[in-house]
């Protein structure tokens, strides 16, 4: 599959198969959320990897019960989540690098799920501080965003995207 294929490909997904991943398969998406690129190569990423019922429960209730985030986490065997370490990282010109980096990580993350025949859904709306209780998380260490990882139990639909020319413009604003 090439890369057009596979951001095409890539869905977020939120029923999974009672089905477990292979380690070889989660060691291998870790390893390529390892490799992506970061400010001054800091890597100031980290992730916890849920596989039992009671971290799973945990971290749909920091969701709460309103969230329809809760059920992608409550029906995947894993949940991968993304912490970053701000001293890791800087704010430069009121950039924040710290969550660029991390979300350069889960993205490699999730690319390489849907190259293994895997599916995600990124989930940002939590409390961190139930996440942070939950998983013995640091003070000084930001919980990012979580992620559901297992075998699609539903159809990978296209979902519509914008036109070329509202994204893109050539050597100025709003000039296509």
């Amino acid at each position: 599959m090439n890369f057009l294929e596979l951001a095409q490909t890539r869905r977020s997904l939120r029923t999974y198969l009672e089905k477990p991943v292979e380690k070889e398969k989660l060691e291998y998406v870790l390893e390529c959320a390892r490799l992506a690129p970061s400010w001054k190569n800091m890597q100031c990423w980290r992730f916890i990897v849920i596989d039992e019922a009671v971290g799973r429960e945990a971290m749909a209730e920091s969701m709460g019960e309103s969230n329809p985030g809760r059920k992608a986490l409550m029906s995947a065997p894993l949940i991968v989540v993304l912490c970053a370490v701000p001293k890791e990282s800087e704010v430069w010109e009121g950039k924040d690098n710290m969550m660029l980096d991390a979300g350069l990580a889960m993205e490699h993350l999730i690319l390489a799920a849907t190259e293994q025949g895997l599916g995600t859904c990124w989930q940002g709306l939590f409390s961190e501080e139930k996440v942070r209780a939950a998983l013995g998380i640091p003070d000084d260490v930001r919980v990012v965003a979580m992620t559901p990882l297992g075998y699609a139990a539903e159809e990978r639909r296209p979902r519509p995207r914008k036109a070329m020319s509202e994204i893109v413009f050539h050597k100025k604003w709003g000039q296509a």
